[in-house]
């Protein structure tokens, strides 16, 4: 894993996600990292009296808005989160996703953050914008809490949950997790989702448990090595079945505050098969 040494922070108005806005200052403050914050001025944001690039009034300051915002919805932490964390503010014009790729791109970010989706798009599916994100940009992508209501308590990494799928991506993931579970002193835990092992028979649906214990064991005997070849110990979880179900069983389970996600499900790429992970799910992942 790469040191987070820049994060790309997109934000929108009105209804900044706080959320993912306190994460991003979490990260940076634990990696010492600087963050990039931008805004991509639209028809609604520049209604809610955001100035178009080349024209702000004296003294506007895109940091000092989203603070007036923070006030508003009664956040009254950020600001002193904000306290020692070097944040750059850009204010530009274009399509939001090839906006924020390109930024990306040419302020050499090692990762964005960004909310799953946003006020003006229905709440229950992934902001096209994000979407877009997610295909394209080649450095991991952490997404807020796909949720309704905020969390009732502050954002924490305490336990971290890593999904693989033992393919060429997997030690990417594992090192992302376990660097970060390092950090912040959490228990780290490696899920693998194995092929269904129902079959329809007399009666409904079966468990096929020969076949269960054969993909069980193969699976544990594979993350074992990787243990051994990455020098990494961690609690596992195995299940089998429908990706984002079973994911969200194990987050569940193992009460993680925190998804790293590098598996490719289905045998496709990840980021085509991301979005139901996203949706059901409710933590903050990170896609590597």
């Amino acid at each position: 894993m790469a040191s987070i040494r820049k994060i790309l922070l997109p934000v929108e108005f009105p209804n900044t996600s706080l959320d993912v806005l306190h994460q991003s200052v979490l990260l940076a403050g634990h990696f010492k990292a600087q963050i990039v914050m931008l805004h991509v001025v639209t028809a609604t944001s520049h209604a809610a009296d955001i100035p178009y690039p080349g024209q702000e009034p004296p003294g506007w300051d895109l940091l000092a808005r989203i603070l007036q915002d923070a006030q508003k919805q009664q956040d009254q932490s950020l600001a002193s989160e904000l306290h020692g964390i070097p944040i750059q503010c850009l204010l530009t014009g274009g399509d939001p996703a090839r906006t924020i790729l390109r930024t990306a791109q040419t302020e050499n970010t090692d990762l964005i953050m960004m909310s799953s989706h946003g006020f003006i798009f229905d709440q229950f599916l992934l902001d096209s914008v994000t979407a877009t994100v997610l295909q394209t940009a080649p450095q991991p992508i952490w997404t807020g809490a796909h949720i309704e209501e905020s969390p009732s308590h502050p954002f924490s990494i305490r336990k971290v949950l890593c999904a693989v799928d033992l393919g060429p991506r997997s030690d990417d993931a594992i090192s992302w997790a376990s660097e970060i579970a390092t950090e912040f002193s959490a228990r780290l835990t490696l899920a693998h989702v194995t092929a269904g092992v129902e079959l329809w028979g007399p009666g409904g649906w079966h468990v096929d448990q020969e076949w269960k214990e054969a993909l069980v064991s193969d699976a544990s005997q594979r993350i074992a090595k990787l243990e051994s070849e990455t020098g990494i110990k961690a609690e596992v979880f195995i299940g089998s079945g429908d990706v984002p179900k079973v994911l969200s069983q194990a987050a569940k389970q193992a009460n993680a505050d925190l998804l790293v996600n590098g598996c490719y499900p289905y045998g496709g790429n990840l980021r085509t098969q991301v979005y139901g992970i996203i949706s059901a799910v409710p933590i903050p992942i990170l896609s590597v």
